[in-house]
């Protein structure tokens, strides 16, 4: 399992949680593959996928092994054998089977087919379950959702091809300019949202900036101009430097706090591929 040398160190402390839940590739004996964040199946795929592992590294292979484990019929993915399915989990199970390369698999076509038939009224995708208690804001799709589908979609035939996730695309936009927490999970744009976090994993600027580079319907939307202004304005001679790491990752050189990531400036790069300027 080669990767650059700079990441060689953080290679062993990922893999070191390969079996924290008594069985393999980050997940439980019973097939959790959320359980355990950042250090889950899920979070697993994205931070070896960004230090550099190859999709066809049988550690790879068995992650997306995992999680196609956990695919109904009907396309959503299970979290746990037992309990709720909402979108957030089919979102994040297939953005990280996207991740590992297998957005264009037969077996996505009809997790792909669902999430298209679950979107909200309002263009995004929303879960019917509201913990912090209803109130208008919560009848809106919720933003962290809609980025982590919209990141799924960006490598499928979908994009830029069909209207419906131009909708998606479009909520996440007018969120720039409402700020407040919307949708079921209360997902907001603050402070803490405004730091640059890295690898992503959680609705931040940086992973907002990232996935909406790929969609036509943003890219010269001026709301999408604002927040990739910022980001830039953030940048060290061009480098890109992680402010708010996950505390469980701030040993990683992958997110240092406060120092120029080479794999997070390597994802900026693609926004700018994406944008033409590159």
């Amino acid at each position: 399992m080669p990767v650059p040398k700079r990441y060689a160190e953080d290679l062993a402390m990922i893999l070191d949680k390969r079996h924290q839940h008594d069985a393999d590739f980050f997940a439980t004996a019973d097939g959790r593959w959320g359980k355990g964040s950042p250090f889950s199946t899920f979070d697993g795929a994205l931070l070896l996928t960004e230090i550099g592992v190859k999709r066809s590294d049988p550690v790879m292979k068995g992650i997306a092994d995992t999680l196609f484990a956990a695919q109904r019929d009907d396309g959503r993915f299970r979290p746990a054998p037992k309990g709720a399915i909402y979108p957030c989990h089919t979102a994040n199970a297939a953005r990280a089977l996207a991740w590992l390369g297998h957005a264009r698999d037969r077996r996505m076509g009809v997790t792909f087919e669902y999430l298209l038939g679950a979107i909200h009224d309002d263009g995004g995708w929303r879960c019917a379950t509201c913990k912090l208690g209803k109130s208008k804001e919560t009848d809106t799709s919720n933003p962290g959702v809609t980025l982590a589908a919209l990141d799924a979609f960006r490598s499928t035939k979908h994009a830029n091809a069909d209207d419906r996730l131009d909708g998606a695309v479009t909520t996440l936009l007018d969120h720039w300019r409402v700020r407040r927490p919307t949708g079921p999970c209360h997902f907001g744009i603050g402070s803490r949202f405004l730091q640059v976090e890295f690898p992503f994993l959680r609705y931040n600027l940086f992973f907002w900036v990232y996935v909406l580079s790929h969609y036509d319907a943003a890219r010269e939307d001026e709301r999408f101009l604002e927040a990739l202004e910022l980001l830039e304005s953030k940048l060290d001679d061009g480098r890109v430097v992680v402010e708010n790491p996950n505390r469980r990752l701030a040993k990683l050189e992958l997110c240092k706090k406060g120092a120029p990531s080479a794999a997070a400036t390597k994802r900026y790069h693609e926004i700018l591929r994406n944008l033409g300027r590159a």
